[in-house]
Parts: structure tokens; sequence; C-alpha cells
């Protein structure tokens, strides 16, 4: 799959930040994984109010709306092999961030930059480039 050079992946937690993020530290091209998609569908389910839940269903719309999702496909499944093997060897557990692992893995197999405000989240993952996005400070 080819991707601009400006392109890079957003984390699920950056997507929900966008409008606290410098716009600058982000890719031109931002896209999202269907991954972020599935751990955002979880958000309203599990919220403790009302006010809660519509803020979650939210960032969910948004996030529907605005992104054309990268499918976590066989590519993505195979590079979820190096993303685990890397996370063990470094004796951090792929099951302990899993919806991560698997974000990582569809970044490598769509061999796109990584962009997250936190990028120990990702640390010692084999073969990832892994983009820190900066907060706006006020």
């Amino acid at each position: 799959m080819n991707h601009p050079t400006d392109g890079g992946l957003l984390d699920t937690s950056t997507l929900i930040d966008l409008a606290n993020l410098d716009g600058s530290s982000l890719p031109a091209e931002p896209s999202i994984s269907a991954i972020t998609l599935a751990e955002l569908s979880v958000g309203p389910l599990v919220a403790t109010s009302d006010a809660e839940r519509a803020a979650r269903q939210a960032h969910l719309q948004q996030a529907e709306a605005d992104f054309d999702p990268i499918a976590f496909d066989a590519a993505a499944a195979r590079a979820f092999g190096r993303v685990a093997t890397s996370l063990r060897a470094k004796g951090r557990k792929p099951a302990a961030r899993a919806y991560d692992a698997l974000i990582a893995a569809t970044a490598l197999a769509a061999d796109l930059p990584l962009y997250t405000a936190n990028p120990r989240d990702f640390a010692g993952i084999d073969g990832l480039d892994v983009r820190e996005v900066r907060r706006v400070t006020g």
C-alpha cells in the first residue's frame, strides 16, 4: 500500500486529544487504524454518566466522519507477530496494551510513522517509527 511520505498514523489518545496538540508536530496527512475505531466504540458503552457517554459517542462519530480507517488486514496480522516478539524481548507483555500493539502493527504494515503523545507506550517495538506529538501549553 502506497502512502505519502508526509502521512502518519495517529494512536487513539492522540486522536482524542487532537484539539490540545501542536499541529506542527502532527502529520500533514493523518490516518487512523480500524483498531482506533474499535477502541473508541468501547468508550460510550463503559461510560459512567450520561455526559461522559455523550462526549465519548461524539469522539467516535467525529472519527468515523473524518477518517477512512486503515484496516487491520493480513499484513497487519503478520506485523503483530513482530510487535509481540519485540515487546516480549523487552520484558513487556503485548496483552497489557493490546490496542496499542495492534495499532503499532497497523503502522508497520502500512509503512507509516506512528504519532503519539505517549511514546513510552510504543517503546521497544523494532522497526516502528514513533513520532512524539507535543501538547499545546498555555
